[in-house]
């Protein structure tokens, strides 16, 4: 039997399915849609849910010549199981062990003089050369160097790389509404990020890439893509734009599906209530069918139905739909399956891919939230089942 480090067991009744294939192959139809530019696959989040390294193989195998992750201990993790290609870590605090950066061939980010003067002293530590994206806060208001601030975080770089401590290999920012490809403000930050990358190269920074399109900007703002673009979700086969574009219009389909497998079904008469707080009670005699997942193995308590909280998220049973039925439990929520013909021990599909299968997109509708929580919530001690192809070029 299969543990984790501590020595305990996955849950037997429950797993997330993760497809490879699909991965790959969504990669794949992105890379076709960057035009020249190179593709990051992002798999920060434990690859948003989807397991870190055989996603990020995966990725790679599709063509994803970078791979990229928020916190340096995901992009270590990754070298460790000997995943190569580029790969960049952007999210950082001082103190950051930057030599373990370094020593592993990983690029990071600096988005303050500071970071730069700690990447600089881990590199003398080493004894190698780093390798730094520089960040410009374009309008997002997040991470990045404010406009005010770009020049002199682009010339304490410039300091260091003069004394070959590292070497300015990128330049990048982030959008803020990218999922609305109209939107103003998408023009307002690539107008200041093409002034900033210009006020870089009179300063003498010749970047190996130039990087700002995240999933929604690579599928809908071509004029972004410059030498590389950073789809997250997208990788994974779920819209970053769910209102206006579904993942089958660009060839995209989702790597991800939940499953579990009824721990007990009865017969109650009509009126019985459902779970804590009887916000549901059946409106007939029904059959209840009890699914042993709960908020503690990341399904949303906003997922339950009843007085006063929403619809239920959508759960395929047996080829038939039903919702969530009163709260959600920290280990168990319940079903109201009428008069259907099913028995502990059949399947149940919170979300999928598969034909009539909910999607994620509809559970986080259901939980009023993004398909990108749902996705990155599900806990360890589900087992991640994988099929399709893991091999790394």
């Amino acid at each position: 039997m299969v543990t984790d480090e501590y020595g305990r067991a996955p849950v037997p009744h429950a797993e997330v399915r993760v497809d490879l294939a699909a991965i790959r192959d969504n990669v794949a139809e992105l890379k076709a849609r960057a035009g020249r530019a190179e593709v990051m696959a992002v798999v920060k989040a434990d690859a948003y849910g989807h397991g870190l390294v055989p996603a990020a193989r995966a990725a790679r195998s599709g063509g994803a010549t970078w791979l990229g992750t928020a916190v340096l201990a995901e992009a270590l993790a990754l070298r460790a199981a000997g995943v190569g290609g580029r790969l960049l870590a952007w999210l950082t605090a001082p103190g950051e062990r930057f030599s373990d950066a370094v020593g592993a061939d990983v690029d990071v980010a600096a988005s303050a003089p500071w970071t730069v003067a700690e990447i600089a002293a881990a590199a003398r530590e080493t004894g190698r050369t780093a390798r730094v994206h520089l960040k410009v806060d374009s309008g997002l208001g997040r991470s990045g160097a404010p406009r005010a601030d770009w020049p002199a975080l682009v010339d304490a770089a410039l300091r260091e790389q003069a004394e070959g401590t590292l070497r300015v290999v990128g330049l990048w920012s982030h959008f803020a509404v990218a999922d609305d490809p109209g939107h103003s403000v998408n023009t307002e930050q690539l107008e200041a990020f093409g002034e900033a990358l210009a006020w870089a190269e009179t300063r003498g920074v010749r970047p190996e890439v130039r990087h700002v399109a995240n999933s929604a900007a690579t599928l809908a703002l071509p004029s972004s893509h410059y030498d590389l673009v950073r789809p997250g979700l997208a990788v994974y086969g779920l819209s970053p734009m769910p209102g206006q574009v579904r993942p089958a219009d660009v060839g995209l389909r989702p790597a991800m599906s939940v499953r579990a497998r009824l721990a007990l079904v009865k017969r109650v008469p009509a009126g019985h209530g459902v779970s804590y707080g009887h916000l549901y009670a059946t409106d007939r005699e029904s059959t209840l069918g009890l699914v042993p997942l709960g908020y503690g193995d990341g399904v949303p308590r906003h997922a339950s139905s009843g007085d006063g909280v929403g619809p239920g998220a959508p759960v395929l049973v047996d080829g038939v739909t039903r919702r969530v039925a009163g709260r959600v439990c920290m280990d168990q929520f319940v079903l109201d399956l009428r008069d259907d013909d099913v028995h502990a021990g059949d399947e149940v599909v919170l979300f999928g891919g598969g034909d009539g299968e909910p999607s994620a997109q509809q559970w986080a509708e259901a939980c009023g939230t993004l398909s990108y929580e749902i996705v990155t919530r599900f806990a360890p001690r589900l087992p991640r089942t994988y099929v399709g192809t893991e091999d790394e070029p």
